[in-house]
């Protein structure tokens, strides 16, 4: 794993758009304790501060919370939602920016049973078929499976506890449509920015 080629800061400082398109595909790694845990990226939502109501620093407010969206690109900003749920974003475009890509959904690769033990507590396949469906497909699960918490917020992405890789595979098809969960956000509920392969 030493060798995997990193993708470089210059990958997340670019439109926010893009990186989310050009995050699937791509492959995340996080070392914990010993293990090696990945999976492909298989859905993200771009949050743009500028102008996305949906967006934590909208309008550039800045709080303790949002601090970390205004940081260099290629950092892990992590927060808590309702309460009990982690989620994982990618800090995009220039210093200062707050932008970011959040990372809704994986699939698994390499060591699966990893994943379902920091997940589920077993090995994968022990897992039934509705654990198997529900598996990574949601960011606060991505979050429990590679034991990411609030603790991590601020990392360095070109880092060797958190990063991401390209493994040089095509392109893959990517759909497009509304983010989710997003109901408070005016007009910017309709924006086509969440990708999925």
């Amino acid at each position: 794993m030493a060798a995997l080629p990193k993708l470089t800061r210059e990958f997340y400082n670019r439109d926010t758009l893009d990186v989310a398109r050009d995050l699937l595909g791509k492959y995340l790694v996080r070392r914990l304790d010993g293990m090696v845990l990945c999976g492909r990226i298989v859905e993200t939502e771009a949050y743009v501060g500028r102008i996305d109501k949906a967006c934590h620093a909208y309008g550039y407010k800045r709080t303790r919370r949002t601090e970390t969206l205004f940081a260099q690109p290629g950092t892990a900003y992590l927060y808590l939602i309702y309460g009990m749920y982690h989620c994982l974003n990618f800090v995009t475009e220039p210093e200062g920016e707050p932008c970011a890509v959040l990372l809704r959904g994986l699939e698994c690769a390499g060591d699966g049973d990893a994943l379902a033990r920091m997940r589920y507590g077993k090995p994968l396949d022990e897992l039934n078929a509705y654990q198997r469906r529900q598996f990574l497909n949601g960011p606060g699960k991505v979050c429990q499976a590679l034991g990411l918490t609030r603790a991590q917020n601020g990392l360095d992405l070109t880092g060797d506890e958190l990063f991401l890789w390209d493994a040089g595979e095509p392109a893959p098809d990517c759909h497009t449509g509304p983010r989710i969960g997003i109901d408070y956000a005016q007009e910017a509920v309709e924006f086509p920015w969440r990708f999925w392969i």
